[in-house]
């Protein structure tokens, strides 16, 4: 999109009309002038600056998902007010600091103006509003209770930020201390070892397989250090797009739940996340089918998505949704089937699925929270032996040096 100083002609009228907009190009833009009923005379793009602070701005700032939580709560909170829709969105759009989100509200707020309904307007933009935003806002505007499906919808993406903060929070200690290891050896490897190497040269005395070992990776970091770069690069490169495929990805899910602590983890996060999200799609009053679809999107594990996709199929066909459940106990915990078959059969599923959820974010916070107490010892043990090993390759060459002297 760019901007655009235009100058235009109403028919029927002497004065020209002379402004700013917005257009992907001078096409597009004649286009709207003419939806508005003016012929477009001239366009000049309104700043040819190499250099845009506003356009970078808008291209490296993301919108997070806490502006996400934001806006629906407010939005909420003004619709039950009693402000009109239109009015909510121009309030929005005039408060928020977000370049991205509020290039989107403006044209929200311009589809809502022309008649659209806001679901299908913020379904235009599904790189900023998941299927789940657009679904619950939907299901809001037909059932006539917009605020509170609002309102329901910014309570569970805040509850999900904090599961996913806490997650990361309690990876960023082992993530920390791996990271120094990583450049204590490469100072080690680059700077101490050749020294020690000259050293050994010239007293020319047989050197130990494990010595040999860390002074061939020395050699290799300070002679071919390009051809290292490179080929770390490749690697890391070559998994990521491994990772993308649907095998490498199937291979990542299931590594990643055969890792023993990490496995229970999560287990219990997807389980929660799987429950929030449908419970929250139930209340708004969306049906069974759509929201095992959309949940099926919501889960990242390839292993859940399949769960639930096979729950969809059987639910539409009439099975009940708890088999599906209390047959993946590999998956869900057996508290999740035996949970949501209580409230198929007390009509109370969403509030049963509100109650697993709470209970594994629960599960999750406390494990969290002693990650770090359950993960140190591993680390020290791990550093131990690298350091060990360093130690031993380098000592005993030196010991067998003073001892021929």
């Amino acid at each position: 999109m760019s901007k655009f100083k235009y100058k235009a002609h109403r028919p029927g009228e002497e004065v020209d009309v002379i402004g700013e907009a917005e257009a992907e190009d001078k096409f597009h833009l004649s286009r709207q002038m003419r939806d508005q009923g003016l012929v477009l005379i001239s366009a000049t793009v309104a700043s040819n600056r190499w250099f845009d602070p506003d356009r970078i701005n808008e291209i490296v700032i993301v919108i997070k998902l806490h502006d996400k939580v934001t806006f629906a709560n407010n939005l909420s909170a003004m619709l039950s007010a009693g402000l009109s829709l239109s009015k909510s969105l121009d309030v929005l759009y005039r408060q928020t600091k977000n370049l991205k989100l509020k290039r989107a509200l403006k044209e929200i707020l311009k589809d809502v103006n022309s008649g659209l309904s806001l679901s299908e307007s913020l379904a235009k933009f599904p790189h900023i509003f998941s299927s789940v935003f657009v679904a619950m806002v939907a299901a809001g505007e037909q059932s006539g209770n917009l605020p509170q499906s609002l309102k329901l919808l910014g309570d569970q993406m805040e509850k999900t930020y904090a599961l996913h903060r806490k997650l990361r929070g309690a990876m960023a200690y082992p993530a920390v201390i791996f990271l120094a290891m990583i450049i204590i050896g490469f100072l080690m490897l680059t700077f101490v070892v050749p020294n020690l190497v000259s050293t050994f040269r010239e007293f020319n005395i047989e050197l130990p397989l494990s010595t040999r070992i860390i002074i061939g990776l020395s050699d290799t970091l300070v002679n071919y250090w390009v051809y290292f770069l490179v080929g770390m690069i490749g690697i890391i490169f070559g998994s990521y797009k491994f990772s993308r495929t649907e095998i490498g990805k199937h291979l990542f899910d299931f590594t990643i739940l055969h890792i023993p602590m990490i496995s229970g983890v999560v287990k219990q996060v997807n389980s929660a996340t799987a429950a929030r999200t449908l419970s929250s799609l139930i209340m708004s009053g969306v049906n069974m089918v759509e929201s095992l679809e959309i949940t099926s999107k919501v889960l990242q594990n390839s292993f859940y998505k399949t769960v639930l996709i096979k729950a969809r199929d059987g639910v539409q066909k009439g099975d009940s949704l708890s088999g599906f459940f209390q047959h993946e106990e590999n998956l869900f915990p057996i508290l999740v089937g035996e949970m949501i078959e209580v409230g198929e059969e007390t009509g109370k599923l969403a509030e049963m699925l509100s109650n697993v959820a709470k209970f594994y974010e629960d599960e999750v916070d406390s494990i969290t929270k002693d990650i770090s107490t359950i993960i140190e010892p591993f680390m020290m043990i791990i550093i131990g032996l690298l350091v060990g090993f360093f130690a031993v390759s380098m000592i005993q060459p030196i010991y067998s040096i003073t001892t021929a002297i």
